[in-house]
């Protein structure tokens, strides 16, 4: 298995990108600058930030650069974007001060008054909510309550108590405003805010280095919020700011935050004003996307990390030199050290999918997409080996990459196609690949025609002469296994698929599912109970929806729930539950099974007593 995780190894020619805003940063010599690093999700926005500070890193003493990494996404919903990111910054510089030695006077000045300003924002916030009739907010807040409480007549020795605290706490945040500062001003502190920190970096002698991620991951308004802060301490000596952000994920949440502004151009402009130096992550081609796959498997084999480092170098050495021919393949990555051969064959299964991998829709060389399908094909070989089903891995990724990126009707068709045949074979492909592997024409029905297939035809192994059953067995949350004595009707496979993919959306298919044979009915919820049987929780989690309308639709279906319910492990039981299946007549068997139960949570018991 592969961690999505940020790193700063680069697997995927980044260095190169990364060295360029290094230097960058370096020769701005202390003037202001602002770097934007944009790409789609999951194209490695994060690991490149990660390199530019390690490339930044290498090129000082360690002295001259102090680092602030700033993840707004984990903020969300805990505080306020702003208020976070100038404390992060005021806390790093704090702490480099004590340890500089120098600068701490400028720092507990700019520490002062980014105290103002919270303060004065809280206090402010209070006003208004009085003005138009709210309950205030902060330590006005909490005078207001209990001044509330004191007026009700309802007074004891922790409400005095509680009224000399809100007073005094009231007290020292007014004198903060109010009585220290007496000509103080919003626009005059926060230009004595920029003036401090400033100046704390000019006495520090340091280049502060703002490293933004994962700022199209939040909601708008924190979007808005951290870029808000961000324009505080923007464009000041001795800063520079490193923002990774997908484009489009900003220019929606400036659409969102300035309602009515439907022109495009003042859209792209409010980002455009904060980013002096706009960077764009590349796009992975074949050569990439080949070398990226095959440092996935070195990294998990079993060779020593320096041989891993070897191969590692070498390959971005090679990398570089692709445009002038020279391939990353299993060969030049063979030639580098002796390999393992099991670690070949997995190379050469990277060999293979790069091409597809980078042309394919759904995957189109996305770094992040591919590590995941990776871990699909990972997890599905080890339920294989634990279950002794001996699967073929080529055969499974190239099943895999089909789930992926083929065309939902084509895959239906195709797994529809193994479980009707007597020995699994979907016989149908064997022409197809035939021809596609020769070279000649070939004419293709409409949901497969398409250029994926065309391409995945050509990878080995070919599949129309393989027994698939075991592959559809391990694939099962995808593609449900349907041997031919359970065979379905296509609207009954129709629905099947439906109720696996989408089980929220199973009411509307109740009309449907009355229609169907009882046969189907019965197949349908065999593959509905196997898919529930993996669930660790049952309050009320979506395969739920899709066993109730089945059961509703088919009331001979309808005990089959009850009992399954009733002999799921009572530890997973939740109170939830109970509501959502108290008018199904089957529910009773489970209720009286679960209210005599020792182990059923009392919360469970207290429930169904409500009923």
């Amino acid at each position: 298995m592969w961690p999505d995780n940020e790193t700063d190894q680069d697997f995927l020619n980044f260095t190169g990108v990364a060295g360029t805003v290094a230097e960058i940063i370096v020769q701005a010599a202390g003037r202001p600058i602002s770097i934007g690093v944009s790409g789609r999700w999951g194209v490695g926005k994060s690991s490149m930030i990660k390199m530019i500070r390690r490339a930044l890193s290498e090129r000082t003493d360690g002295k001259r650069f102090v680092f602030v990494e700033f993840n707004a996404w984990l903020y969300q919903g805990y505080d306020d974007a702003r208020a976070a990111l100038m404390d992060v910054i005021a806390t790093k510089l704090e702490g480099e001060a004590e340890e500089r030695k120098t600068g701490v006077e400028k720092t507990k000045e700019f520490l002062k008054r980014i105290d103002w300003l919270r303060t004065a924002k809280i206090v402010a916030g209070s006003a208004a909510s009085l003005a138009v009739g709210l309950p205030p907010i902060g330590v006005i807040g909490e005078l207001f309550e209990v001044a509330k409480k004191i007026g009700t007549g309802n007074v004891d020795e922790a409400t005095i108590k509680a009224a000399e605290k809100a007073a005094g706490d009231a007290g020292e945040a007014i004198h903060g405003i109010w009585g220290a500062k007496p000509s103080s001003s919003p626009p005059k502190e926060i230009q004595a805010l920029r003036d401090s920190f400033e100046g704390a970096l000019r006495e520090m002698g340091i280049t502060l280095v703002v490293l933004i991620d994962d700022l199209d991951r939040c909601l708008p308004e924190t979007t808005i919020s951290t870029l808000e802060a961000i324009r505080l301490f923007l464009f000041l000596q001795n800063t520079a700011f490193v923002i990774a952000a997908d484009n489009d994920m900003i220019k929606y949440a400036v659409k969102r935050h300035f309602e009515g502004v439907n022109d495009d151009d003042l859209v792209i402009s409010y980002f455009d004003k904060l980013i002096q130096v706009p960077i764009r992550v590349p796009p992975l081609g074949t050569q990439e996307v080949r070398a990226y796959l095959m440092m996935l498997f070195v990294e998990n084999s079993c060779l020593q990390q320096e041989e891993k480092d070897k191969i590692r170098q070498q390959v971005g050495t090679r990398l570089t030199q692709s445009w002038q021919g020279k391939r990353v393949d299993r060969a030049f990555v063979e030639s580098i050290l002796t390999l393992p051969a099991d670690l070949i064959a997995k190379l050469e299964t990277a060999d293979r999918l790069a091409p597809i991998m980078t042309r394919a829709t759904g995957i189109s060389g996305n770094p992040r997409l591919i590590k995941r399908f990776l871990n699909a094909l990972a997890i599905r070989m080890a339920i294989s080996r634990a279950q002794q089903v001996g699967v073929d891995e080529a055969a499974l990724a190239k099943m895999l990459l089909f789930e992926r990126a083929g065309d939902p009707k084509a895959y239906l068709a195709l797994t529809q196609a193994v479980s009707e045949d007597p020995q699994g074979k979907p016989q149908f492909l064997a022409e197809w690949e035939e021809k596609a592997a020769s070279g000649e024409a070939l004419e293709l029905p409409d949901v497969w025609d398409d250029a994926f297939v065309r391409e995945w035809l050509t990878l080995p192994p070919r599949l129309g002469d393989k027994d698939l059953r075991g592959v559809l067995y391990v694939s099962r949350e995808h593609a449900p296994l349907v041997l031919p004595e359970d065979r379905l009707s296509s609207d009954g496979a129709r629905l099947l698929a439906a109720l696996l993919d989408h089980p929220d959306m199973a009411s509307t298919l109740k009309p449907q599912l009355v229609a169907l044979a009882r046969t189907d009915s019965s197949v349908i919820m065999d593959r509905l109970l196997e898919r529930a049987r993996q669930e660790q929780e049952w309050g009320i989690p979506g395969i739920l929806d899709a066993m109730i309308a089945v059961g509703e639709a088919d009331p001979s279906q309808g005990s089959r729930i009850g009992v399954f319910l009733a002999d799921r492990p009572h530890g997973q039981i939740a109170a939830s539950i109970v509501p959502k299946i108290s008018d199904q007549p089957w529910a009773r068997a489970a209720f009286d099974k679960w209210s005599e139960s020792t182990s059923v949570a009392k919360a469970v018991k207290n429930a169904i007593k409500r009923i």
